[in-house]
């Protein structure tokens, strides 16, 4: 018997809830407070299926108001731009733009000039713009470069608060996750006082795994294990880049328990900001007494890991489950996660309600 399709929507849509802690209003990196996504969606032609995403930590001016980060690579096989120095000085300057892998120099292009329009940054003469990627040249013409700076300037203006588009927009359109439909997806926990948010693109492989369950579909295709993922995590916890990077770590227990295992040709890419007011870095020049950082004790991170790895693992499912079937470069069509035998097999399993 033909099982009729459900019409698309996020994990929780349909009973099933993974992890054990509870989630934020939306359910998004934008729980976090201060915290804006925007997209740039390109559809052109039979061909260009790719965007940009854009994640700012707060909305005034980053370059004079940082925040710390941390960088974690769990397999290097990718094209993180500014990396190095946000591993030396612990912090952001510019809010992170992601896109495909042969248009990371338009976002560098966009930020940095989104970043020396703002008011205050009359002066500036060095920015240090962070840039992820994933290939999506499966359904995206990616030789063509169709990402300009003007679509990177659009992300970054159209940011907001709130609930997250998800699945094939922004720098998900093109991407392809356990052979199906990839793209962006989001998630957020609550950790006693503090939110933990996290935002996917997804574009790995593996054996998809939905809380704990193989699954096992008919038309399942083959796809290779390689592959990338970048994972940016938010919270509002007063986190040190030191202890940011230890958060930034965990993301990879949500990407392991979804079936992925960070391959030799998979660029697999994590960071994480806190946006409490208390750790900002401000320039000297601004403040030249700069107040005391509080830094949350060690002993009080591990709710925070257990957060980041639930979010991580529901951002990645949210992606596939809200993705919808692309037609894109050559001729080449992914399906959709075909949700009806997927959710039979997780009733079976007694993971959601029947």
């Amino acid at each position: 018997m033909i099982q009729e399709e459900p019409a698309r929507g996020r994990l929780r849509d349909f009973g099933v809830l993974p992890g054990q802690l509870p989630c934020g209003p939306f359910n998004a990196i934008t729980d976090v407070p201060g915290v804006l996504v925007g997209h740039a969606t390109l559809r052109e032609g039979g061909g260009v299926r790719t965007g940009v995403t854009a994640v700012r930590p707060h909305g005034g001016n980053l370059y004079q108001d940082r925040v710390p980060a941390g960088v974690a690579v769990g397999n290097g096989f990718g094209k993180l731009a500014g990396v190095t120095q946000v591993q030396e000085l612990g912090e952001l300057e510019t809010p992170i733009v992601l896109t495909n892998t042969l248009c990371v120099s338009r976002g560098l292009e966009g930020l940095i000039d989104w970043t020396l329009r703002q008011p205050g940054n009359e002066t500036v003469r060095s920015v240090n713009a962070v840039v992820g990627e994933t290939n999506d040249s499966l359904l995206n013409d990616i030789r063509s470069r169709a990402v300009t700076p003007a679509h990177v300037l659009a992300a970054l203006e159209n940011a907001a608060s709130g609930p997250v588009a998800e699945g094939a927009v922004g720098a998900g359109t093109g991407t392809v996750a356990f052979g199906w439909k990839g793209g962006i997806g989001t998630s957020s926990r609550r950790a006693g006082h503090w939110t933990v948010g996290v935002l996917v693109q997804s574009n790995y492989g593996g054996q998809l795994t939905v809380c704990g369950v193989p699954l096992n579909l008919a038309a399942a295709p083959s796809p290779a294990p390689d592959g990338s993922v970048m994972i940016v995590v938010a919270t509002d916890a007063p986190l040190s880049d030191r202890n940011l990077t230890r958060l930034a770590r965990r993301t990879f227990l949500g990407i392991a328990r979804t079936g992925g295992f960070l391959a030799n040709g998979s660029g697999d890419y994590a960071l994480a900001f806190s946006t409490h007011p208390q750790v900002r870095r401000t320039p000297l020049h601004r403040s030249p007494q700069a107040p005391p950082v509080p830094d949350l004790a060690n002993d009080l991170t591990s709710p925070l890991f257990q957060a980041v790895a639930e979010a991580t693992e529901e951002a990645v499912l949210n992606s596939l489950f809200m993705a919808r079937t692309v037609r894109g470069h050559a001729g080449r069509t992914i399906e959709a996660l075909p949700l009806a035998p997927t959710l039979q097999q997780l009733r079976r399993a007694g993971v959601m309600p029947g």
